[in-house]
């Protein structure tokens, strides 16, 4: 399967920088190893469609602010910057190495709507609209580190808050969230095994 394939109404340009990606994440990985050497070869179901399964949750709106907390190697930041070109994007992660590759990355796709930092979410001074992160901590820390960082004005389907990439069992995560939380289950949009108990988790930051 390819990004058109459950994506057909991605322009010309969007589909030559999903098809960059994949040079791009092999060059760059064997020099900084930013995705693990067993799933590259999965780079697009593993990583791509994973980061673009928030996509099929909602629309960013021109302009919104997005803030990618813990990036790694720019997922799901940099998917999600291609397909939502009119949103800005801030992909932060502790580890400067790995931003290293993004930047590279960005340059490389020629990506306006992005900017990223070397930094930790809790020390980060911003405004967002939401955050999206995967598999980075759990949910009660991300809060934390969150916490009075979201827009109180909403203009999205979804209120301002986290979209979250998880997978497995979230009871236990999710309990004291109940109420704020909205639950996507990825298999709904994707066919492939991967995503069998893959999820969208959507947490109202009010």
């Amino acid at each position: 399967m390819t990004v058109s394939d459950y994506f057909p109404e991605i322009n010309a340009q969007q589909h030559k920088q999903f098809d960059m990606m994949g040079q791009l994440y092999n060059e760059w990985n064997s020099k900084i190893n930013v995705i693990s050497r067993k799933d590259i070869e999965f780079l697009y179901e593993r990583h791509i469609l994973h980061s673009l399964a928030i996509a099929k949750t909602i629309h960013f709106e021109d302009n919104a602010c997005v803030l990618d907390v813990g990036t790694g190697g720019g997922f799901p930041g940099v998917p999600l910057a291609i397909y939502f070109p009119n949103a800005k994007f801030h992909l932060i992660d502790s580890i400067g190495k790995k931003l290293k590759v993004v930047d590279a990355v960005i340059e490389a796709l020629q990506l306006k709507n992005v900017t990223t930092q070397n930094i930790r979410a809790e020390n980060l001074n911003c405004k967002i609209d939401f955050a999206v992160s995967r598999a980075v901590t759990s949910l009660s820390t991300l809060s934390k580190w969150l916490k009075n960082k979201f827009l109180k004005n909403s203009r999205h389907s979804l209120p301002n808050g986290m979209l979250l990439l998880k997978g497995g069992d979230l009871t236990a995560e999710l309990t004291d969230y109940r109420k704020k939380a909205t639950i996507f289950d990825i298999s709904t949009f994707y066919v492939e095994p991967f995503f069998k108990d893959k999820k969208v988790v959507h947490v109202a930051s009010n």
